[in-house]
């Protein structure tokens, strides 16, 4: 049952005419804290951050390390075990975009009309994660909240066009 104060997330992988989609966003039910609030709406700022810097030509790190940046400067976790991704045929393709940087990682250069999902998922606390017994439900290792907004993009030669 959702109540006063939860954080709830809504994440729909779709598939129309044999293509995917992937689209996610948090919202908050009545009062929470203001480290809550603070932590959604930096996570949604955080998808834009990222989006600006999608265009032909640019490398996945470039949207990688633009989200990083803004995202620690708040001092939040940056979830490391779930990343961006590319969609199409299927809802999780190649290739994996990060919301952050580790040198050694593959740095896709992005190319015009292919099609990814940035999703930064952002922690009140620690970055870890882990998933419930049910296999399917995933929290922060510490119990805090979480916040997680993402988009399909078709990438442009002079940036992005969202299509969710």
């Amino acid at each position: 049952m959702i109540k006063e104060g939860d954080v709830v997330k809504i994440d729909i992988g779709m598939r129309y005419k044999s293509l995917y989609t992937d689209t996610a966003r948090t919202v908050i039910v009545g009062r929470v804290d203001k480290n809550v609030a603070k932590l959604v709406k930096v996570t949604e700022k955080a998808l834009r951050v990222g989006i600006k810097q999608v265009r032909a030509g640019h490398k996945v790190s470039h949207t990688s390390k633009a989200i990083e940046k803004f995202v620690e400067k708040h001092g939040f976790g940056i979830v490391r075990d779930l990343v961006g991704h590319g969609v199409g045929y299927k809802v999780h393709e190649p290739p994996e975009i990060p919301n952050f940087w580790v040198e050694g990682f593959p740095d896709t250069v992005l190319q015009e009309g292919m099609v990814i999902a940035i999703e930064p998922m952002i922690n009140l606390g620690t970055w870890r994660v882990k998933i419930q017994s049910d296999g399917w439900t995933i929290v922060t290792e510490d119990g805090k909240p979480s916040a997680h907004f993402e988009h399909t993009l078709i990438v442009g030669k002079r940036g992005a066009e969202v299509v969710t």
